[in-house]
């Protein structure tokens, strides 16, 4: 974890914007010593939200199926792929 005062946005940006490209990791900004920000390159951004929401469909597909929710074999779920797509 990387933590840094919130001036060095500022006063050394391109040693901030190059600290979050190297390590693909957050940087917390503080203000007189408490967490102000977090900042991190758009590329580990993107990576990150794209495993969050691949984690919450897993998650609610679990749910669905504790619920009772009729689960679908690879075969069923290609049917209905294709019959959506031509229909």
């Amino acid at each position: 974890m990387t933590i840094m005062a919130s001036a060095d946005i500022r006063l050394k940006y391109n040693d901030v914007v190059e600290k979050c490209r190297e390590t693909g990791e957050p940087i917390y900004l503080t203000k007189n010593g408490q967490g102000e920000l977090v900042v991190m390159d758009i590329e580990s951004f993107e990576k990150r939200e794209q495993e969050l929401r691949a984690q919450q469909m897993v998650l609610e597909s679990f749910a669905a199926r504790l619920a009772g929710e009729k689960d679908y074999s690879i075969e069923e779920s290609k049917a209905l792929i294709n019959k959506i797509i031509e229909g």
